[in-house]
């Protein structure tokens, strides 16, 4: 799918899979992704299960996914990969300790961004790890 830039030339749109335990949160992401014109948010999982079945069915670009997710950001991030292997992980996390990072990057993440940072912060980031 694609947007019209500022001069109405075609755009690429990065599809996108947001991934957290925590509703709120989830719900305030995917505002911020849909605001985007470069962005196509393709789905929002509350568990790994659903994470790794919306990965399968719409094979997003990139998959903003939470550190502590239950049942593990890294077994998820390794789950998505099986299933959409071109899906590149954009770890989100509370946490910045040296085993999280490092587990998550082992698990395939292109990136990894701390809660708490800024929604342009978070964007950069996302398109980043899509390339």
């Amino acid at each position: 799918m694609t947007a019209a830039s500022a001069d109405g030339s075609p755009v690429p749109r990065l599809s996108v899979l947001l991934c957290d335990d925590n509703a709120m949160l989830l719900e305030s992401l995917s505002d911020v992704v849909r605001a985007q014109p470069d962005l196509e948010l393709v789905g929002t999982a509350c568990d790994g299960e659903q994470a790794c079945e919306l990965a399968r069915r719409h094979r997003p670009d990139v998959a903003v996914l939470d550190v502590r997710f239950p049942g593990g950001g890294h077994v998820v991030a390794r789950g998505i990969a099986r299933r959409s292997p071109a899906t590149r992980i954009v770890a989100f996390s509370a946490y910045d300790d040296k085993a999280s990072v490092e587990q998550m990057k082992s698990a395939g993440a292109a990136e990894y961004v701390l809660k708490g940072t800024s929604n342009r912060e978070l964007l950069a980031a996302l398109r980043r790890g899509a390339v």
